[in-house]
C-alpha cells in the first residue's frame, strides 16, 4: 500500500457503507477502527479485513497516527474527537449534523485553522449524482437565471429500525436530514439571507419533530421551500429520494421520482435517467445514498492529494447549522431569522 493511511472512529449502522466507500477510494486505506462497544469495533475489522482494533481514540491516533481520521459517531462525541484527530495532524471528517451548537462547531472549525489541516464534513448528499447531474444542467444555463426552487424529502421508510435513537432526540427531522436539505439548497443557489421555518411531531411516541417546512431567502434573490417528512403514506415511496423543482427565467428543471431529470424549455419537455448505479456492496433503495460516500471519500483522497477543496468544509459547514438552528428558533417564535444577525447573537 502506497496511499493514505486513515482510521474510522464509529462503527455503528452506517458506518459500514463508509468502509465500504473507503475501499473503493484508491489512494486510501483504512488501517485501524475503533469504538468504545469494542465488540462491534472488532465484527467491523474482522468484516473489511482491518488488523487494528480499539476502543480508545486517543490509543488507537498514538498507535498508527494515520493521514486521515474518519470520525463517524453521533454527534454528541464529535468535538473531543474531531479536535483530537486534529491535534494529531490528521485531516479529519466529520459525520453530519457537524455538532449540536454552533459554539461546538466554531471550535473544531478554528481547532482545524490552529493546526493547518483539513476539516471535512461528511454531507454526501451534494455527493449524488442526480443532484450533481441536475447541477452540472443548472450551470450550464438550463433555466437561465434560478427564481425558484422547491427541494422535497417526504417519505414513510422506517428510518427507525436501523437507528432506533432517532426516536429519542429531541431534534430530529432538521438535524438528521434538514441539515442535507439545507447543504443542497447551498451548494445549488448559494448562500441564504433568512429563513422562515415551522415543524410537526407526527409519529406517536417520538420525541422530535418529524417534519417540516422552510421557506428560504438566498442573497442572490432566489426563494426555496424545503420540505420533509418521515410521515407521509406514499405509494411506491420515493424514499431516499430528494425531488427537485427549480424556476429559472428560461425553464424548469425537474428532478422527479425514479431519478428522472426533466428539462422543461420552449414548450417542450425533456427526459434522461440520472439514476445511480447499484454499488456490488449495496442495495435498493440505499443505492444513491451508498453511491453517494463512495463519491465523497474519493473527494476526499482528491483533497488529502491537494487537488480539490473540501466540499463541504468545516468552515462552509457552520452556516448550514445555523441555518438549522435558526429554524428551530423561527419555529418556536414564528419570525422569520436572519442568519447573519442570528450567528452575532451567538447562533442559539
Amino acid at each position: 500500500m502506497t496511499g493514505y493511511r486513515g482510521a474510522l472512529v464509529g462503527c455503528g449502522f452506517f458506518a459500514r457503507n463508509h468502509m465500504h466507500g473507503w475501499a473503493e477510494a484508491e489512494g486510501a486505506e483504512i488501517v485501524a477502527v475503533c469504538d468504545v462497544d469494542r465488540a462491534k469495533a472488532e465484527a467491523m475489522a474482522r468484516d473489511f479485513g482491518v488488523d487494528a482494533v480499539y476502543d480508545d481514540a486517543a490509543g488507537m491516533l498514538r498507535a498508527e497516527r494515520p493521514d486521515f481520521v474518519d470520525v463517524a459517531t453521533t454527534v454528541e462525541a464529535h468535538r473531543p474527537l474531531v479536535e483530537m484527530s486534529l491535534a494529531h495532524g490528521a485531516l479529519t471528517v466529520c459525520q453530519k449534523p457537524f455538532a449540536e451548537t454552533y459554539a461546538d462547531a466554531l471550535a473544531m472549525v478554528e481547532a482545524a485553522r490552529e493546526a493547518g489541516r483539513p476539516l471535512v464534513i461528511h454531507e454526501n448528499f451534494r455527493w449524488q449524482r442526480p443532484l450533481m447531474a441536475l447541477k452540472e444542467r443548472l450551470d450550464a444555463g438550463a433555466v437561465g437565471r434560478p427564481t425558484f426552487c422547491r427541494l422535497a424529502f417526504r417519505h414513510g421508510y422506517d428510518v427507525y429500525a436501523g437507528q432506533p435513537y432517532l426516536a429519542t432526540t429531541p431534534r430530529f427531522g432538521l438535524m438528521d436530514v434538514g441539515i442535507h436539505l439545507y447543504d443542497v439548497a447551498r451548494y445549488l443557489l448559494g448562500d441564504v439571507r433568512d429563513l422562515h421555518c415551522r415543524t410537526q411531531s407526527l409519529k406517536p411516541g417520538i420525541a422530535g419533530e418529524d417534519a417540516f417546512v422552510a421557506t428560504l431567502g438566498h442573497d442572490s434573490g432566489v426563494v426555496t421551500s424545503v420540505e420533509c417528512s418521515f410521515f407521509s403514506k406514499i405509494a411506491p415511496d420515493p424514499f431516499p429520494e430528494t425531488l427537485v423543482w427549480l424556476e429559472g427565467d428560461e425553464g424548469t428543471l425537474e428532478l422527479a421520482q425514479g431519478y428522472r431529470l426533466r428539462h422543461h424549455h420552449g414548450g417542450i419537455v425533456t427526459e434522461v435517467d440520472v439514476d445511480a448505479p447499484v454499488p456490488e456492496w449495496g442495495a435498493r433503495p440505499w443505492h444513491a445514498v451508498q453511491d453517494s460516500v463512495a463519491n465523497f471519500e474519493r473527494h476526499v483522497v482528491d483533497v488529502l492529494a491537494g487537488r480539490a477543496e473540501p466540499q463541504p468544509s468545516g468552515e462552509h459547514n457552520l452556516e448550514t447549522l445555523a441555518m438549522v438552528l435558526a429554524s428551530y428558533r423561527s419555529a418556536e417564535t414564528g419570525a422569520t431569522v436572519n442568519i447573519d444577525r442570528f450567528v452575532a447573537e451567538g447562533a442559539r
